[in-house]
């Protein structure tokens, strides 16, 4: 087999295993996920936890926004609080149509439009909000750079991939070239 035909075959099984974590890996920032917003029923099944246990949850049964439960233990704050406070972000924040296609909000706006709503919700100083969920958005980043390198891993282990086509892999999400796990 030519050497062609292995770096394209390589490449579209590395593209096969990302495809499969881009459906695990979304954003930890509710800032990040303003479309569509669960409903107050649909924030109502969230388990006790904070997690959303919704359609978008994937394996791992988190919607894909900030998580009360961590957020509240960051500020040292109660959970019901912050829990209330998100959904009344979400709730005010909540699109009336959803973006044109191959456009994208703000992330930094939407951010700091999070952080100063449950700054003045919680009365909490902004930028220890803003610290707070930085950290959980870096967490976040962190836990699903080191689940992808888990499934690249298994499936170099598996012969499914050569390990240079696993650091390809690697290396395009690490710069933004695909999705996976970067920002």
């Amino acid at each position: 087999m030519s050497s062609r035909k292995k770096l394209g075959l390589g490449l579209g099984a590395a593209a096969l295993v990302v495809g499969a974590g881009i459906g695990v890996s979304g954003i930890a920032s509710a800032a990040t996920t303003p479309t569509p917003t669960p409903s107050a029923s649909a924030s109502a099944d969230a388990g006790t936890d904070g997690h959303n246990r919704g359609h978008k949850g994937g394996r791992h049964g988190h919607e894909g926004g900030v998580r009360a439960s961590e957020l509240a233990a960051k500020l040292g704050v109660d959970e019901a609080k912050v829990t209330d406070a998100l959904k009344a972000f979400r709730e005010a924040n909540k699109p009336s149509a959803r973006p044109a296609e191959g456009t994208k909000p703000d992330r930094a706006a939407m951010e700091a439009a999070l952080a100063k709503s449950l700054a003045e919700s919680l009365g909490i100083d902004e930028a220890k909000v803003t610290a707070a969920l930085e950290e959980l958005r870096n967490e976040a980043q962190s836990e699903r750079a080191a689940a992808l390198k888990t499934r690249l891993d298994k499936a170099v282990a598996d012969g499914k991939l050569t390990q240079a086509e696993a650091d390809a892999v690697t290396k395009a999400v690490e710069q933004g070239v695909i999705g996976g796990g970067g920002r």
